[in-house]
């Protein structure tokens, strides 16, 4: 991701490699100036259940070089985060430091969850127990129920409740994750959604998923096809913790927005 501007002094482009719990943040600068940069330094905070582990060290650019620095995160949760900051340095033409503000760098909560099993009884008794729930209206250009139930299931790694998925991941993809194959074949599978959504104007799906850091998320999906094709109803999310059902639900809300044109 582009962290500053073309134009300005330093140009910094960020990196970002998830290892589980440790991101490790690469950043690339280049001194665009005619100027030798002294003490070119990436400061950096977060916001967030992020832990700065270790800071980018201090470097001297020469005019048009270029170098990698490296910065490690520690992560707590699945609640969103964000890594900002600006870079300072300083020229021996002038006697201040210098400074970019750096823009903001989100981290993917996608990262965090993982696609898992549950049962209906489980699911049920954790629905009634959990104290944060996230409610999203649905909002989206796509016209087809089951269009709309793939596109939030891909984008969350979410399962149909009280469907055990065992099929082997195929060769290369990330373990954890749904694919879109994934979501078609529980959908197939699932013959009462399916009938469902064949033949009623609403729908409703209870799907589950698991943090790596063993946080629960529940979600029921309320679908219903109004008489001029547009979908309405709404996303709830429940779990124990805030973080994750905040995270999730601002997640549906980007991705739902997201599509352009509703039919595949």
């Amino acid at each position: 991701q582009q962290m500053t501007g073309l134009a300005d002094p330093v140009y910094v482009e960020a990196f970002l490699q998830v290892h589980s719990f440790d991101l490790v943040l690469e950043l690339l600068m280049i001194n665009r100036t005619q100027d030798t940069l002294q003490n070119v330094l990436v400061e950096l905070s977060t916001q967030g259940d992020l832990k700065l582990v270790d800071r980018p060290a201090g470097v001297t650019l020469a005019p048009g070089q270029q170098m990698m620095v490296h910065a490690s995160i520690k992560v707590a949760s699945t609640e969103t985060g964000i890594i900002f900051g600006y870079v300072t340095y300083e020229k021996k033409s002038a006697a201040d430091k210098e400074c970019t503000v750096l823009n903001e760098l989100h981290v993917d909560i996608l990262d965090y969850i993982e696609r898992a099993w549950i049962g209906e009884l489980a699911f049920r008794t954790m629905w009634s127990e959990f104290e944060w729930e996230n409610k999203i209206n649905i909002n989206t250009s796509i016209n087809e129920v089951g269009t709309f139930l793939e596109h939030i299931m891909r984008n969350t790694n979410m399962s149909i409740v009280g469907r055990q998925y065992k099929k082997t991941p195929a060769k290369g993809a990330k373990k954890g994750k749904l694919s879109a194959e994934d979501v078609k074949e529980m959908l197939r599978e699932a013959v009462g959604i399916q009938k469902l959504i064949e033949t009623s104007s609403f729908v409703a799906v209870n799907l589950y998923a698991k943090s790596i850091f063993g946080e629960d998320a529940l979600a029921n999906i309320s679908i219903e096809k109004l008489p001029d094709g547009k979908l309405t109803g709404n996303v709830r999310i429940r779990s124990r913790t805030q973080g994750i059902a905040l995270s999730l639900g601002d997640r549906i809300t980007i991705v739902q927005r997201g599509v352009q044109g509703g039919k595949r």
